[in-house]
């Protein structure tokens, strides 16, 4: 019998293709609709700020694991991501050093520090932007739109943002916000190109649904359940209000379902999603501030070990019962 027919290796036995490069660069393929139209939306300067973002954010990753004599892991993307995640979650009127810092941040505190990509127990993009909101918040909540995608400065006031104007009671327009010509941040306006991202993601099966739906349909549950019990009725129209303004939809399908600080099992998946809705709607409906979703997200991070923890499904040979 030949040698060659019998090949004996340590687990895991079953492998893939996929490798986290080949990831990495899918979800960068599927934010170019919305950083695309970003672009297009704000001018230049929402592309100076995405280049900005994503160079310190490889440059951070680099230069750390240069000198602390560690694999130099900026080719398998993930910091790219990092980095263009944050800049689509900064409004376009910010400083050039608000990227620069909240890149370092990411990288350098929130991943780094935690062992790298793998160990890093929050978003490190969400941890950021919660960092700036928190550091320099009228840098990070003021949604001036300096000029169009020619250069043309069409707006010098500062206003309100479609859910801060519903907060504060004021009529909206739907269309503009599933379109995208809106204020907010350079990559949470457009639903439309956020959702061409989404089915990218679940066409090449990067992700499951199972996050995006239940965190969806728990935010969209509680909402109605809102209306009736402020006596406006089953209103369908504030409904898809809150689920085209500010940066749910961003955060349902590219930030809460990071593979790091999501749950794996299965129930626990459904479980996180519905949280992040419980506590998205907490904040926007009963908190002072007209967002939420990266708070409600981050603080779900932390909940995983205890998600995961509760439901771990019962192995093989355990649990049943004796005959």
């Amino acid at each position: 019998m030949s040698e060659n027919k019998l090949h004996v290796s340590s687990s895991p036995h079953v492998r893939s293709k996929v490798t986290t490069q080949s990831i990495m660069l899918t979800v960068i393929i599927a934010l170019l609709p919305a950083t695309l139209f970003g672009i297009y939306n704000f001018g230049l300067r929402a592309l100076m700020l995405v280049l900005v973002s994503v160079g310190t954010c490889v440059l951070t990753e680099y230069l750390y694991e240069f000198f602390m004599h560690r694999k130099i892991t900026v080719k398998d993307g993930s910091a790219i991501v990092t980095g263009l995640l944050l800049a689509l979650n900064l409004p376009a009127s910010a400083p050039w050093w608000i990227p620069v810092i909240g890149g370092i941040f990411a990288i350098l505190i929130v991943k780094q520090l935690f062992g790298g990509l793998g160990q890093n127990i929050m978003n490190p993009a969400l941890a950021a932007r919660c960092f700036l909101l928190i550091s320099f918040t009228g840098r990070m909540t003021d949604f001036v739109v300096p000029e169009d995608a020619f250069g043309n400065v069409y707006d010098t006031i500062s206003s309100a943002t479609p859910l801060a104007a519903m907060k504060a009671g004021e009529a909206v327009d739907l269309l503009p916000m599933f379109v995208g010509n809106i204020k907010g941040t350079i990559g949470e306006t457009s639903v439309i190109a956020i959702l061409i991202g989404a089915v990218i993601l679940l066409a090449t099966k990067v992700i499951s649904p199972r996050i995006p739906v239940a965190y969806i349909g728990t935010f969209s549950v509680l909402v109605l359940i809102y209306s009736l019990a402020t006596g406006n009725g089953f209103d369908l129209v504030f409904l898809a209000q809150h689920l085209c303004g500010g940066g749910l939809m961003l955060g349902a399908w590219f930030m809460a379902t990071d593979y790091v600080t999501a749950p794996i099992t299965p129930k626990g998946q459904i479980l996180y999603g519905c949280c992040i809705g419980l506590f998205t709607w907490l904040f926007r409906f009963l908190g002072n501030s007209a967002e939420g979703v990266s708070y409600a997200i981050i603080f779900c991070n932390l909940l995983v070990p205890l998600i995961e923890r509760v439901t771990r499904p019962t192995a093989f040979g355990k649990g049943g019962k004796k005959a």
